[in-house]
């Protein structure tokens, strides 16, 4: 299902509790949000959506990758930039870094521990800022 945009900065500064099994239409819905405003988003939070849950997903190409409880272990290179966000207007100052590592449950549950690097990595540091409660 299709949810609309929070806005509100009182939910979006809470700090998100980890995701169970029974999180799973949390994740199908902001999935489903994702693809519905793909023209202009590339990354969403659970919290974007109105849920206090630690789940994400972004888009690389025509692929939306799911996160649940993601973490990230391992930081490298920091660069300044400048990001936009569905849930604030303008665009603001952040740090980036251009390689991480993070863990995560996969959709089935199963734990992963993967590096991203370049735009990927963005755009999963700004949607993990959104389940620590940091909004650029």
């Amino acid at each position: 299902m299709i949810r609309p945009i929070c806005k509100d900065i009182i939910i979006l500064s809470q700090k998100s509790v980890p995701a169970t099994k029974a999180d799973m239409p949390v994740l199908d819905d902001l999935l489903d949000t994702l693809r519905a405003n793909a023209d202009r988003c590339v990354g969403m939070a659970a919290d974007m959506i109105g849920v206090n849950k630690r789940i994400i997903a972004f888009s690389v190409g025509p692929m939306n990758i799911p996160m649940i409880n993601p973490v990230i272990t391992k930081r490298a290179r920091p660069y300044e930039t400048e990001e936009g966000c569905l849930s604030l207007d303008g665009v603001r100052k952040t740090t980036r870094y251009q390689s991480i590592e993070v863990e995560f449950f996969d959709r089935n549950f199963k734990q992963q521990k993967q590096n991203f690097t370049g735009l990927a990595a963005q755009i999963i540091q700004h949607e993990i800022d959104h389940c620590d409660g940091i909004l650029i």
